[in-house]
């Protein structure tokens, strides 16, 4: 599974936008953006989704039974 901060990175690039301009596009700070590809621990979940709303991707809680029950599919 790719890691969020390589997600965004990525895609972020092949859009060809600064971080800045990416967080002005997406309506977020740009230390959201720095925090996200940073692979940081702290972030805030809004965020996040509001950023990967731009790829037309939602970040969810899963728990981790259904993750297991997905892992043997």
């Amino acid at each position: 599974m790719k890691e969020l901060s390589d997600f965004v990175k990525a895609r972020r690039k092949e859009v060809n936008l600064t971080q800045e301009e990416f967080a002005d596009r997406a309506g977020v700070a740009l230390t959201v953006i720095r925090k996200i590809e940073q692979n940081k621990t702290n972030l805030n979940l809004e965020k996040v989704n509001q950023v990967l709303k731009m790829f037309g991707h939602k970040l969810v809680p899963v728990s981790l039974k259904e993750l297991e029950g997905n892992e043997a599919s």
